[in-house]
């Protein structure tokens, strides 16, 4: 398979300690800002899903739905197919939400949920929209406890943004750009991820992005 190469970001690097802290995956976060090309396409032929490669053209995760689209239930995997999240999608009444547990490869707790997002009540049909995401840390049983964060896209795209509660990017996705300046389609993005965030937890929020869109 050819190695797909994602060009580096020259942006401004933020603290995003409170990111990372509500996070234990330390094999995941990194002292620099980090790079990924994510194709939003299953490594599984005509499957649906995404597969996101690191600086070197390596794949670092992957979500494979195989023939179904928007499902219900999906995991995010490392390159060996490790389960890192298991992510559901829950209807309550006529609002739905979207849930990630934390695994340790084998299985996940289905009891305490790490992280939720939910859409804005602001969300305006046709224009851009933010979800709202709690995080909760190990010994935390309510989400309130922990800062909120929002993802800032717009309808029917994949491109997106991670802020924290106090307007820091934490992270961005957006459509890649060759060497030559040709922007690519919007199934390819260019991911910078800031320092001291993890990374998974990020592929984990993009995956739910992806599903809210439609994307996979």
């Amino acid at each position: 398979m050819a190695k797909v190469h994602p060009l580096i970001s020259t942006s401004n690097t933020i603290d995003s300690q409170a990111f990372s802290s509500a996070s234990c995956s330390n094999n995941y976060i990194t002292s620099k800002r980090e790079t990924f090309t994510v194709w939003m396409k299953s490594l599984v032929m005509q499957g649906n899903g995404c597969t996101a490669y690191n600086e070197n053209g390596e794949i670092v995760y992957r979500v494979d739905n195989y023939d179904q689209k928007n499902s219900n239930e999906v995991y995010l995997m490392d390159l060996k197919g490790k389960v890192l999240f298991t992510i559901l999608r829950k209807k309550i009444g006529v609002f739905r939400r979207w849930e990630g547990y934390k695994s340790n490869g084998l299985d996940s707790n289905n009891d305490k949920p790490f992280f939720q997002v939910r859409k804005s009540c602001s969300v305006n049909l046709g224009k851009d929209f933010s979800c709202k995401v709690t995080l909760r840390s190990n010994d935390m049983n309510n989400f309130e406890a922990l800062s909120c964060y929002k993802l800032e896209g717009s309808p029917g795209k994949s491109a997106l943004r991670i802020i924290d509660n106090q307007g820091r990017l934490v992270a961005e996705a957006k459509r890649k750009q060759s060497s030559s300046g040709v922007i690519l389609g919007d199934d390819v993005l260019t991911l910078v991820i800031e320092q001291n965030v993890d990374h998974s937890l990020v592929m984990a929020l993009m995956t739910v992005y992806g599903l809210m869109q439609h994307k996979m």
